[in-house]
């Protein structure tokens, strides 16, 4: 996959060249393209004073930024204490059965991504599943299967 170089430019006009900006165009990117693509990275480097090296620094270091693409849809299983012990496990075995991969990967049509996280901060709604913004709470294997029924639907 090839990607426009010229909207990488743009970005880093907008952001700024100094390594002080790295997060706010590694952000830029990932907004645009959905991850941080080697080639973007590789002509973030040429425009500015930060070396490949210290970006995938930045982006290695915090979990906010994709070096993979994803699919259309992120769906984030929680795996904190309260979703751990409400049953998360069991959510995410019923999404990679229902979905034919396993956490972490995308689906071969690329229309979703499967990720278990740490944290998604609603720990009343426990166990939790997000599909990009939306929140789905209080789930069982069913339901968070039902959950793609619908997408699909």
């Amino acid at each position: 996959m090839t990607i426009d170089l010229k909207k990488v430019d743009a970005i880093v006009a907008a952001k700024g060249t100094q390594s002080q900006y790295a997060i706010p165009v590694l952000q830029g990117v990932q907004e645009e393209f959905r991850y941080v693509p080697r080639e973007a990275i590789e002509r973030i480097a040429e425009l500015t004073e930060m070396t490949e090296s210290q970006l995938y620094g930045v982006a290695t270091f915090y979990s906010q930024f994709r070096l993979q693409p994803v699919g259309e849809k992120i769906i984030k299983v929680c795996h904190g204490t309260a979703c751990h012990v409400g049953g998360a496990e069991g959510l995410t075995e019923a999404l990679e059965a229902r979905l034919g991969v396993k956490s972490g990967e995308n689906t071969e049509d690329m229309k979703y991504t499967l990720d278990s996280v740490a944290c998604v901060g609603c720990c009343s709604l426990a166990p939790v599943v997000m599909v990009d913004d939306l929140t789905f709470g209080r789930l069982d294997r069913k339901k968070a299967a039902k959950i793609i029924d619908d997408l699909e639907g």
